[in-house]
């Protein structure tokens, strides 16, 4: 159920926006004030402002607070398939199979990296959401591969740091239907939600800048096996920016695959896995790798269209 505040606009907050101002007068972050703004939920004086609208002394702003959802909890729950690849006082690096969320959140009720961390007895230190705690990168249910949870206070913010200005080296192998027209490349295209699908995101002028980079390692009949290295880390991104291509990953009919390929593959999922990880370790200031083979289903299918192309 939401609740409802009707507030004056004091003097001393006169000429500010009103997400500024509001942010002060209910002591909420800027971005949930915007949102509230964004959704409709603030009036001044009876008409809904723009974030950058000014507020004047003594105007009326009326805010319908939605109910906050209940935090997500942590719950111990080892993860089948799931394995440690390397675990130091600082960091621990996960191999994360699919169908295993990052972090707990509101209707998913599956396996988590962190439940599973949690269950294996690895303590993470650090602060912020708790149901989030130690989470620098995510990868989707959906992909497997690398992923790397900070331990420590230190650790979370080393790596979100270098996260943010895209220190990390983040090394993918894909495969795509089709051949793409240039054997390596750059893929520049600003990535942002998709109007017309929810949990869909689409390449958009206005979305987000965007930067994929991509080399053929192998080609089949129907499809091309590619090392797929991320500048940046958008949510879905390789598999936004193969579909805008032409060329969507094998087993992603979300954005464009065909369903019968990934049927006869024994695919249940797109084929996407993060490969390798190389980043500055937090604690030691050494530059560190750590890499994935494929898990089962992935070269089986890859298997598959091997024997295909090689007329097996």
């Amino acid at each position: 159920m939401s609740t409802s505040r009707t507030l004056m606009v004091p003097d001393g907050l006169a000429g500010e926006r009103v997400d500024a101002g509001l942010s002060r007068l209910l002591g909420l972050s800027r971005t949930k004030v915007a949102e509230l703004i964004d959704a409709g939920l603030v009036e001044v004086d009876g008409a809904v402002p723009a974030r950058s609208t000014r507020l004047e002394p003594g105007a009326m702003i009326h805010v319908e607070l939605p109910a906050e959802k209940p935090a997500a909890e942590v719950r111990p729950q080892i993860a089948e398939g799931m394995s440690l690849v390397h675990q130091d006082d600082d960091i621990v690096v996960v191999d994360k199979p699919v169908g295993v969320a990052a972090h707990p959140s509101p209707g998913w009720s599956g396996p988590t990296v962190l439940g599973h961390l949690a269950a294996a007895g690895v303590s993470i230190r650090t602060s912020g959401d708790p149901e989030r705690q130690g989470i620098v990168s995510r990868l989707d249910v959906g992909t497997s591969g690398l992923m790397v949870v900070a331990r420590t206070e230190q650790a979370y913010t080393t790596l979100k740091d270098a996260f943010r200005a895209r220190e990390v080296g983040k090394v993918y192998h894909a495969l795509c239907q089709g051949t793409p027209a240039q054997a390596a490349g750059t893929i520049d295209a600003a990535i942002g939600r998709n109007p017309q699908h929810d949990f869909k995101f689409a390449v958009r002028q206005d979305g987000k800048p965007s930067i994929t980079h991509y080399r053929t390692l192998e080609e089949l009949s129907v499809a091309t096996l590619l090392r797929v290295q991320l500048e940046t880390g958008r949510t879905h991104q390789i598999r936004v920016h193969f579909s805008a291509l032409h060329h969507p990953l094998v087993g992603d009919p979300f954005y464009g695959a065909d369903p019968t390929l990934a049927e006869r593959l024994g695919l249940v999922r797109q084929w996407l896995h993060a490969m390798e990880l190389t980043f500055i370790h937090p604690a030691t200031g050494r530059e560190v790798t750590f890499t994935s083979q494929y898990p089962a289903d992935l070269q089986q299918a890859l298997d598959r269209l091997r024997a295909v192309a090689s007329g097996a």
